[in-house]
């Protein structure tokens, strides 16, 4: 299988428009059975306080110091491009989160093989439904819809946080500035949420390089 990796965050809106735009072009590949997507982790900021009471534009407000109108023309300008992938975000819903534990369970997820259904589904949670995905019991529930087991007891100790700070890591070591970032085979990577034209061509180039490097005799 050759592998693709995907640094990003559940919080991030351009994630899930660039999740849509790669899943659309990787649907046309007619391969796509011998590839593997795995998503790595990442925190566009990992000191964020979770705060049901304060809304996204005054979050962004206050991070980015800009003005509260501004920041309302940010999240409508995302909301707008969302759309056009057929996505409804309803930023006004949705709630400032940590999102440190979100990746925790998309790595028990992983271990289970429903990390691509888990990070669909927490991109949902948040960008749609407007549901806190720092809380323990939403995030154990929305576990359960997808069908992993044990995502409660795993949420309440330490699982998968070695792995999480690994994936944060590797994104300082390979200059990861912002996500979504993807890198194909292990050599070529595309930073942002780019047109689906992109990712068709960086799919069939790096496919076709790893499988001429399959076809090179071992030894």
């Amino acid at each position: 299988m050759m592998k693709i990796e995907i640094w990003s965050d559940i919080v991030c809106p351009f994630c899930y428009i660039g999740k849509r735009r790669f899943e659309n072009a990787l649907a046309k590949f007619d391969k796509k059975y011998q590839i593997e997507v795995i998503y790595k982790s990442f925190q566009l900021n990992p000191e964020i306080k979770t705060d049901m009471d304060k809304s996204v534009v005054q979050y962004l407000s206050e991070s980015k110091g800009v003005t509260l109108e501004k920041a309302r023309e940010m999240t409508e300008y995302v909301t707008q491009q969302a759309g056009i992938e057929g996505l409804d975000y309803k930023m006004d819903k949705a709630v400032v989160a940590n999102t440190f534990r979100s990746h925790r369970l998309l790595h028990l997820a992983l271990a289970q093989g429903l990390q691509l259904e888990m990070k669909e589904r927490l991109l949902k949670a948040y960008f749609i439904e407007g549901k806190n995905i720092d809380d323990v019991s939403i995030l154990a529930d929305l576990a359960k819809e997808v069908g992993i087991t044990n995502a409660e007891e795993t949420l309440k100790n330490d699982n998968f946080t070695d792995q999480v700070k690994r994936d944060l890591m590797e994104s300082k070591q390979i200059g990861i500035q912002g996500v979504p970032f993807f890198v194909f085979n292990g050599k070529y990577g595309i930073s942002g949420a780019q047109e689906s034209k992109v990712f068709a061509e960086a799919i069939e180039q790096s496919f076709k390089e790893w499988e001429e490097d399959a076809l090179q005799p071992k030894g």
